[in-house]
């Protein structure tokens, strides 16, 4: 009888767990106005080889920003990890949109995107990212919205000191 019971018990709690880490998420989300066009930011954003001089967080980004194009992200945590993460570039609209996405299904996926707005004066820029998986159960992921807070600052200081 015990056999029986363990033949259920373990798919059904199997199952749970998978259905839980594919529900569990966290979203991140920081907006920055600068004043300055999309197409000033954009070209910022798509310039990945300046990224060491300006970008605390994202501090490599090796490939070429294109759709289906796959990247690999060099990050720097605040505790000063580095850490590597591919990813697959879904939307890039240009100085509208860059979306990436990446991780491993279940355990820790990522949906980021860059999302630039104009206004008047300027661009409303935005990070927006859903995290899922699992591993969110475990992770202090609390550094990530003052990190992509820090970017969004770098990337107008690096926007606005030609101008």
């Amino acid at each position: 009888m015990g056999w029986a019971i363990l033949k259920f018990v373990v798919p059904v709690i199997t199952t749970a767990l998978i259905a839980a880490a594919l529900m569990t998420k966290k979203t991140f989300h920081v907006e920055q106005f600068i004043e300055a066009t999309p197409e000033e930011i954009w070209e910022v954003l798509m310039d990945t080889s300046t990224y060491p001089e300006w970008n605390p967080v994202f501090f490599q980004v090796e490939g070429i920003y294109a759709e289906g194009a796959k990247m690999l992200n060099k990050v720097k945590s605040p505790k000063g990890d580095l850490l590597e993460m591919s990813a697959t570039v879904k939307t890039l609209r240009t100085t509208r949109e860059l979306r990436q996405t990446g991780g491993l299904p279940g355990i820790i996926t990522f949906d980021h995107q860059w999302l630039l707005e104009p206004v008047e004066g300027g661009t409303i820029v935005t990070q927006h990212e859903v995290d899922r998986g699992l591993y969110l159960w475990f992770w202090d992921s609390s550094w990530i919205e003052p990190a992509y807070q820090r970017v969004n600052e770098a990337l107008k200081h690096e926007v606005t000191k030609t101008k």
